[in-house]
Parts: C-alpha cells; structure tokens; sequence
C-alpha cells in the first residue's frame, strides 16, 4: 500500500511545499491538495514549487471539479506540468463543493462530470477530442500522461467512476463503507467491460497518532462535517431512503447549517453534530499500531493508497510517525540473504 498526504494550500506556501519535500523524504509516494481557489491558494502554482523541489513524488489535486475552470486549461496545466517535471501528476475531480458552493454555484451534474473526465484525460494523455464542435488536442503534450481518479459517495457517481476513471477516491476510513463503495466501483467497471482490477483505490483521511483520543476526535471532527455535505446531497436527492449504508447517511439528522468559512478547519463550530463513533470510523487515530491495524484491514479491502489529511495540530509528528514507523512496517521485507 502507497502512503500519501493531502494538504490544505493554507498560507504560507512555503509551508506546504516544505511539508510536501519531508513527505517524500519520509516515502510518501502522493501529495494532494484541496483546490478550492478562493478559500486557499491556488494549487497548481504550489504544485509546480513541489515538483521542482522534489524527485519523486507525485502530485494531484482532491479534488478539483468541471466548474471552477474550462476543462481544457485543467488538462493543459497537468500537461504542462507533466512536461516540465516528468509525468508526476494525477487529477482528483468530483462534482464540486467548496470551490463552487463559496461562489453561490452548485456542484455539477454527474454527466457534466463524465464528459470533463473524458476531456481532460484524453487532452492530458496527448490525444484529440471533441470539444465545443471541433476535434482538439495539445500538440505539444504527447509524451504527457495523466490518470484520472473520481471521488463520489452514491451509487450513481460510484457507477459513473467505475465505468470511466482510473481511479477511486473514497474520503473516509471507515471499513463497511469502504467494502460497499469498492464493490460498487468494481461491479460497474466490470459491467462496463473493464478490468475492474486495473481501477487504482485510494482512500483518504485524517490520521492522528497518538494516545489522548478525546483530544485527538475534537482535532479531526471537521472531517465528518465535510463528508456530512456530501452525504446531505444524497439525503435531498433520494430521501432517507436513499440506496447508500445507513451508516453513510444516519449520522447527518442533526446536521444545521454549515459555514464555509470554517470548511476544512479544526473547531469547526458547525460540525458539532458529528458524533465521536464517526470520527473514530471515519479517521485513523491512535498509536502507530492502531494505524496499522486499519490500514492492513484496508488493504485486504484492496485499497492501493491511504492519503492522511495532514489537517491537525499535529502535523509534523504524525508525519514523522508515520515515515519512521508506518510506512516501513507496511513494506514488504526484502532479505539481503536467506
């Protein structure tokens, strides 16, 4: 299993980019950033920081969406970062929240989202598509190579990533879930005629290691108000009813009102809805060995890449925990003689 870890560009920039150089010191194989242009910095100058300061790693966005910018300039930025620093980029899109909802917009169709995967990626990979009435490519972009990976919670985005993505992206750690959204990405690949095994699965979430558990549930209870949205789409578009696990959507009844300006942020006033037993299945916390314990669990899942939202006071130690502790003990042991 890769390890990677995903940053808010909150300034300083160089903060990012320098917890982005000890990740890949540390063997994180990911960096990925939120792309949320008016409540953080823009990413994909970061990211060009990153990559030059760097050998290794790769970068990618979680995520990015089919509103905020004309699907042909995102495909060119990853093209042309692709070329500047070698192919080290990876597109993370969904439907859109922040980004768009900050803006009074709202998240996009399912079928918007199809046909700007199918753009961006064939633009990316230095192929031509039909865009706006004409046949377009990047002529100058044909050794790029791009994947393209689809977050999504319903079963109709699952399908819709199943059919289309190289990628999962499932943001929460919680195991059940994990097992139903997994199953549906592959059953739809698999109906779709693809090789659902060849369909990359990263999860991602906050990981705090530690002991002091009640400390550490108040750090990372923004992340269940951030799921919460998503979740509240599918509670108003199919009803309590809804064809997801009851343990995706009960906990959201005494959701209220969500203030943005807090999104993504410990003490997130507005996430006191969140009960503790959804932190702790949502997120990895605890001492190294709790976070092996889920992470071997996930991979038995086939999960490929836990991504750890570095988005706590901890920051440093845990991705240091991580690097010296973690990361290693889920490598596989090579003897140097038998």
């Amino acid at each position: 299993m890769d390890i990677g870890v995903v940053l808010q560009t909150t300034p300083p920039a160089a903060r990012v980019v320098d917890l982005a150089k000890r990740a890949e010191t540390y063997g994180f194989s990911h960096v990925w950033t939120f792309d949320s242009h008016i409540l953080w910095e823009e990413p994909y100058v970061i990211f060009s920081k990153i990559l030059d300061e760097t050998r290794n790693v790769i970068v990618g966005t979680m995520v990015t969406n089919p509103a905020t910018r004309d699907w042909t300039v995102t495909a060119s930025t990853f093209a042309t970062l692709n070329e500047m620093y070698g192919n080290r980029t990876v597109c993370g899109i969904g439907r859109g929240d922040s980004a768009v909802r900050v803006t009074n917009g709202k998240p996009t169709t399912l079928a918007t989202m199809r046909e700007s995967i199918h753009v961006i990626r064939e633009l990316a990979n230095g192929r031509g598509v039909d865009y706006n009435g004409s046949t377009i490519r990047l002529p100058w972009a044909s050794k790029s190579r791009l994947d393209v990976y689809g977050a999504g919670y319903g079963p109709k985005a699952l399908k819709l990533i199943g059919e289309t993505c190289d990628g999962f992206i499932l943001q929460l750690a919680d195991l059940s879930i994990a097992e139903w959204t997994i199953g549906a990405v592959r059953t739809a690949a698999s109906d779709a005629g693809r090789d659902p095994d060849e369909i990359s699965i990263c999860v991602a979430a906050p990981a705090y290691v530690g002991d002091d558990l009640a400390y550490m549930r108040d750090q990372c209870r923004w992340f269940g108000g951030m799921v919460g949205n998503h979740v509240a789409d599918i509670v108003e578009r199919y009803g309590e009813s809804a064809p997801v696990p009851a343990a995706l959507t009960d906990y959201i009844k005494d959701r209220q009102a969500y203030d943005y300006n807090e999104h993504g942020q410990v003490g997130n006033v507005h996430t006191a809805f969140v009960p503790d037993e959804i932190v702790d299945r949502f997120c990895i916390l605890g001492p190294v060995e709790a976070q092996l314990e889920r992470l071997h669990a996930l991979a038995d899942l086939g999960v490929d890449q836990f991504a750890n939202y570095l988005q706590h006071d901890a920051k440093d130690h845990t991705l240091a925990q991580y690097g010296e502790h973690v990361i290693p003990a889920l490598r596989d042991q090579t003897l140097a003689r038998s």
